[in-house]
């Protein structure tokens, strides 16, 4: 017997916030499960959607931070561009 338990939990729902939202199912350690089935005062999928809205934004800084790392990289290389033709490249021409 594995130590993980496969929750399948599909049923249809109420739109979340506006919106159809997808199910996805998740394969956890059968202790976990038995821990959080003895608390059901949380809503597990919104706890869920917080953990994978929090790695997210980890991901995305992350990606930020070497996006800048390489920006400080190529100006050191003497690859630099005018103000004007980033906007224009990044096509910010209306926001500025």
């Amino acid at each position: 017997m594995s130590d993980t338990t496969t929750i399948n939990y599909v049923r249809p729902h109420i739109a979340h916030r506006g919106g159809h939202m997808p199910n996805i199912t998740l394969s956890i350690p059968a202790e976990l499960y038995a821990w959080m089935n003895s608390h059901p005062e949380y809503k597990w999928s919104e706890v869920a959607r917080q953990a994978f809205r929090k790695k997210m934004k980890e991901a995305e800084l992350v990606e930020d931070l070497k996006a800048i790392a390489k920006g400080e990289k190529e100006i050191k290389a003497g690859k630099v561009i005018s103000f004007e033709k980033l906007v224009k490249k990044l096509g910010l021409e209306n926001e500025i």
